[in-house]
This record gives structure tokens, C-alpha cells and sequence, in this order.
């Protein structure tokens, strides 16, 4: 009788040390701060936001775990997926085939294509062949950075870490004109449109592309429940709905 009492004792034990192991369940979610509205941080709260923050978390919870957030610049998303040190990329990146041969997408999930932006007082209806000869400015990193380089046109296609810091020179006629993605800039302009900067609205964007989640090369698991999560959003609106909300 006195054996059986030690043995129930230590079996409830062993659950109890058991059970915060199992209930602290995270996903490390890779995320840059320059992306407005896709990912940045709140001014006010100081955290994490965006749309693709908030369908980082809504995967998470559709999957029984928490999303947590690390910041870090956009080039260095990549490498911090392949080293493990996060688990999901969750960011303005699109699908391309060299980033294909790294990680492992998710289904896309939004689309768009990149926007040229001038000085606010340049009134010229610019195309690219316009700016044949001239400086112009890309994030470090980016598909359009390499888009605009193969064009072979440019002076030169100088290389940034955020679009704010195009914008900057843009404004400042160090730079002719600068590309970002068009949802970003766009957001940006609207929230804050004395920047001294305009969108060249007759633009015709060379770059568009597909943006998706990623996941480190051979994590099945975690790229089928991603995939899963999405298509139930997508199909019960959710995935509209989170877009919509920052205005894309």
C-alpha cells in the first residue's frame, strides 16, 4: 500500500514538472521594422505591428502556440532562418527563385509591384529609361535593387537600408529617384505625405512579385501547418481582413 501511495505521488509529479514544458510553445518570428504597414513597430506600444505581424500571430494561435518577434534589418532575415535562430520569416519578401533555393515558401499571400518616387517639386512623368545615367536608390537586399541593376542603365543603383533613407535623399536631390515597394511608400506618403517626396503615378513597375512566409529548407511540419493556417483564412476571410485593416 505504501509503495502504490509513492508511485501515484511521483507520477503526479512527473506530470506537473511536464506540463509548462509543453504549454510554453513559441514560434521565433523574423520580422524587419522598415516595412510599413507589412511589419514595423508602434510608436505608442513599442511593439511589433503590421499585417504581417498580426497574420504571424493568427497562425500561431490557429496552431495552439504564441508568436514571438525579433527585429532585425532585412538582409539578415535569411541568415537568421537558416541558423535556426528563428523559426518564420514573416516580412515584405517576395518569392523569388534564389531565395527558393534557401528556404521554403508558403503559399503567397499578397502581391504588388515596386513604386519610382521623385522630390516632391520634380513634376516629370518619369519612366525608367528616363533615368538613364542617373543615381538611383533601392533597398540593400531587395528584388528591385537587383532588377534595376541588371537593367544596366543607371549610373549607379545605390544601395539602402531602409526606404526612409531613400526618401531622405530623394528630398535632398542627392539620389534622382528612388524605388520601394508600393504599398510601403504609398502608406507612408499617406501618413505623413510633407515627407518632400511624390509617387511617379505613370510608373510601370518592372518588379512585381508574390509575398509569402518562409521557413527554413526541409521544415515540413512547420511549412504545412503555415499553409494550412492560410488557406482557412483565406477561405473564411480572415486573410482579407488583416490586409484590409492597413490598408491594402
Amino acid at each position: 500500500m505504501f509503495r502504490k501511495i509513492i508511485l501515484t505521488a511521483l507520477a503526479v509529479l512527473m506530470v506537473g514538472a511536464a506540463g509548462p514544458v509543453f504549454a510554453a510553445k513559441t514560434i521565433k518570428v523574423g520580422i524587419t521594422t522598415t516595412g510599413v504597414p507589412f511589419t514595423f513597430i508602434d510608436t505608442a506600444s513599442q511593439k511589433p505591428t503590421g499585417a504581417m505581424v498580426d497574420l504571424a500571430s493568427a497562425i500561431a494561435a490557429d496552431n495552439g502556440a504564441e508568436a514571438t518577434f525579433q527585429v532585425a534589418a532585412f538582409p539578415a532575415l535569411i541568415p537568421l532562418l537558416t541558423t535556426d535562430k528563428i523559426d518564420l520569416v514573416s516580412a515584405s519578401m517576395f518569392i523569388t527563385k534564389q531565395r527558393e533555393k534557401i528556404v521554403d515558401f508558403s503559399t503567397p499571400v499578397y502581391s504588388f509591384g515596386e513604386a519610382m518616387f521623385v522630390a516632391a517639386n520634380d513634376r516629370k512623368n518619369y519612366s525608367v529609361e528616363d533615368l538613364k545615367g542617373e543615381i538611383v536608390g533601392a533597398e540593400i537586399g531587395s528584388t528591385t535593387a537587383h532588377a534595376l541593376t541588371s537593367l544596366g542603365i543607371f549610373r549607379q543603383v545605390k544601395l539602402y537600408e531602409s526606404i526612409a533613407d531613400i526618401m531622405r535623399d530623394v528630398k535632398l536631390r542627392r539620389i534622382k529617384a528612388g524605388f520601394g515597394d508600393e504599398p510601403i511608400v504609398a502608406y507612408q506618403l499617406s501618413q505623413k505625405p510633407d515627407l518632400g517626396i511624390r509617387m511617379v503615378k505613370s510608373y510601370t513597375p518592372i518588379n512585381k512579385g508574390q509575398l509569402a512566409l518562409a521557413v527554413a529548407k526541409g521544415n515540413r511540419k512547420l511549412l504545412e501547418q503555415v499553409n494550412a493556417s492560410i488557406a482557412k483564412f483565406r477561405k473564411d476571410g480572415r486573410l482579407a481582413a488583416i490586409f484590409a485593416k492597413y490598408g491594402l
